[in-house]
């Protein structure tokens, strides 16, 4: 059973002008929101804020987010997605709100948004993810047959082959638990446990759930780790770059371009598409649905069972294109 969110800190009266300020320091101290989303939570308030036109927080009534979705959805003709991604910045603003003894009122509590149209998650298939788990070391290969040759290699720094040899156990790593780049790029070595096959990943809310590795991202970390220039200490990132410290989100993404590259795959595939397929590819080899949401660390069953959808798709195309009678 997880943990219960934790509590903002004991309420005291703070000025109006405050409350956004005191909202996104608790974002960040207590609820450890990603560096995504409170972009896009402070880009809202802001939003907000700039419409306040003389009137105060607390003055602000349903009649006027009402004015505020019209603007939105109809004279910005903004995607349902888009529009319910601001409100739940400003939702989360006035529970906030709420629980610190700020305000009384919520006038959002009756507003009705738009409908979510939900789109399938992309993902890859299990060749094509095989094809990109291998291309690290495909290139690790053809930079060994070159210096053997004698031959520079093309444009750009050629990479160390721990380096390489990083990214073979960085794309297992994500393929094996389903993690996100944020909890994967600093992780600690000691939270993984190589006997018992897991490590231990910090997601949104700041909670922690136990993920599994299995044998082929075990060996990619051990043969990694015994090539790595100097060892790493229980307390250093396991993943780390060449001065020592750890991968950022922005080096996870510009690496997995170069192997999306050197596998011969779609170029906007991003590191998130490896989540995606890692679920996918659990439910269609028949893994249990309240499994499949604990690894990924999903607070709702209703969010990981847009994946089912994605393997209902395919038993149904699967049928039209095989059956007689389809």
């Amino acid at each position: 059973m997880r943990p219960a969110d934790p509590d903002p800190p004991p309420p005291r009266y703070l000025e109006p002008r405050e409350w956004v300020s005191a909202f996104l320091r608790h974002l960040t101290a207590v609820k450890n929101y990603s560096p995504q989303t409170l972009r896009n939570y402070t880009q809202t308030l802001r939003e907000v804020s700039a419409r306040l036109a003389g009137k105060r927080w607390q003055e602000l009534t349903a009649a006027d987010y009402r004015e505020y979705l019209y603007q939105l959805a109809v004279r910005r003709r903004l995607s349902p997605a888009s529009v319910r991604l601001r409100f739940s910045a400003l939702r989360s603003f006035y529970k906030f709100l709420l629980r610190t003894e700020q305000t009384r009122e919520n006038p959002l509590r009756e507003l009705k948004l738009p409908a979510k149209h939900q789109r399938l998650p992309m993902f890859l298939s299990e060749e094509q993810a095989l094809k990109l788990l291998a291309a690290p070391l495909e290139l690790l290969r053809e930079t060994q047959r070159q210096r053997q040759d004698g031959k520079k290699r093309g444009r750009g720094r050629a990479l160390a082959g721990w380096q390489l040899l990083r990214d073979a156990a960085l794309l297992e790593f994500f393929y094996s638990t389903g993690a996100r780049v944020s909890e994967v790029a600093g992780l600690p070595l000691r939270a993984v446990n190589f006997q018992e096959q897991c490590a231990r990943v910090v997601g949104k809310g700041n909670k922690e759930r136990l993920v599994m590795l299995g044998v082929p991202a075990l060996t990619a970390l051990q043969t990694y780790r015994e090539n790595l220039p100097a060892k790493l200490t229980a307390s250093e990132p396991l993943f780390v770059g060449p001065r020592g410290g750890p991968l950022t989100v922005r080096a996870v993404q510009l690496l997995f371009k170069r192997y999306l590259a050197q596998a011969g795959l779609d170029a906007k595939i991003s590191p998130h598409k490896l989540r995606h397929s890692f679920a996918t590819h659990l439910l269609d080899n028949d893994a249990d649905l309240r499994g499949v949401q604990e690894l990924l660390g999903h607070a709702n069953l209703s969010t990981t069972q847009v994946y089912t959808q994605i393997t209902a798709e395919r038993l149904k195309k699967s049928y039209h294109q095989s059956h007689p009678r389809a």
